[in-house]
């Protein structure tokens, strides 16, 4: 099992970073790695240290 880092982004959030192998696979990455285009996540608590990370299709930014 990988463990992720909660990390300070600001004063008002924090985040985890998201494996690069498993964003090729949904094909969020093009060939060099780097994100292709824009996407949204919806993350969900579920409760007692428990989250879901969902990706969101078909939102205008």
């Amino acid at each position: 099992m990988a463990l992720n880092k909660l990390r300070r982004l600001d004063q008002n959030s924090l985040g985890i970073t998201l494996p690069k192998d498993d964003l090729r696979v949904e094909g969020l990455l093009d060939e060099h790695g780097d994100l292709e285009g824009e996407h949204h996540l919806h993350i969900r608590h579920i409760g007692d240290g428990e989250w879901t990370v969902e990706l969101v299709e078909g939102i205008d930014a």
